[in-house]
């Protein structure tokens, strides 16, 4: 499946321009940033590390955070329930790994949802119930400058063909567009993909360089609209750390300190 046809297929979303600020968009420099003693320095924008749970709160106070995709976004979930001590997660009877999963904050008003995405998904046991698409869960919600969404899908997809993913983005940018459009303070943060072991097994169905190209759709994808990108692939790219589906804490913590940067911006 060549470039020049992926490429046809994604400029026919591109015949209208939309509202927003372009500002938001991601990095278009490369590399896009680098770690010094663990800290990740983007080379086109400040962000702050948010070191203390204190910090965290703060920033995150009064909120709604929605998580929504693959396991690696829950590690983010995962991340700030774990780090901020008020954050308490709330026992949904929830499948393992899987989901759906929320943490309350009562004291700060925080309300933290993780859900997986739409099929396909290669989890071993998920109820029916809660197969739930990513545009049909944007389109259920208000939005508003209290809440923030962010979003990744695409290791569930690196064994379904580039028509199969380009047709489930596209779906979700309309259900943001038309989130924006109604609740322009509404923050939306796209998290890309990341690089992973390759093992022998892994290996036979799996590939850098195939999600490489899920990556690169991803980015064009969600150009020209006011989100923001966390740049995972190069900061799990760059980290001295072995590669990993699921990346270290470490690089995790880097990942939501660009997150709070976005919901939480560093006064000028």
């Amino acid at each position: 499946f060549s470039h020049l046809k992926w490429d046809s297929v994604l400029s026919h979303q591109y015949k209208y321009e939309e509202s927003g600020n372009l500002e938001r968009q991601g990095p278009d420099v490369f590399p896009s940033g680098y770690y010094y003693e663990d800290q990740w320095r983007p080379r086109t924008h400040w962000i702050h590390h948010f070191n203390n749970s204190v910090d965290v709160t703060k920033c995150l106070q009064g909120k709604v955070i929605y998580l929504f995709g693959d396991s690696t976004i829950r590690q983010w979930f995962e991340y700030l329930t774990a780090f901020v001590p008020d954050l308490v997660e709330f026992n949904l009877g929830s499948p393992k790994n899987v989901g759906p999963f929320m943490s309350v904050d009562l004291k700060h008003s925080i309300l933290l949802k993780f859900r997986c995405h739409g099929p396909p998904i290669r989890f071993t046991t998920v109820f029916t119930s809660e197969l739930r698409y990513i545009a049909n869960e944007l389109n259920g919600i208000v939005g508003g400058r209290n809440t923030v969404i962010a979003i990744t899908i695409w290791s569930h997809f690196s064994t379904f063909p580039l028509e199969v993913y380009i047709r489930r983005l596209r779906n979700i940018r309309r259900s943001i567009v038309r989130l924006l459009d109604r609740s322009p303070k509404t923050v939306v943060v796209i998290r890309t993909a990341n690089v992973q072991e390759l093992g022998p097994e892994v290996s036979l169905f799996n590939s850098d360089w195939y999600s490489f190209q899920l990556d690169t759709i991803m980015r064009k994808m969600f150009s020209g609209i006011a989100v923001f990108f966390v740049d995972a692939w190069e900061m799990s790219l760059a980290h001295y750390l072995p590669h990993n589906l699921h990346p270290e804490d470490v690089i995790v913590k880097n990942q939501i300190d660009a997150f709070l940067s976005f919901v939480c911006p560093l006064e000028t």
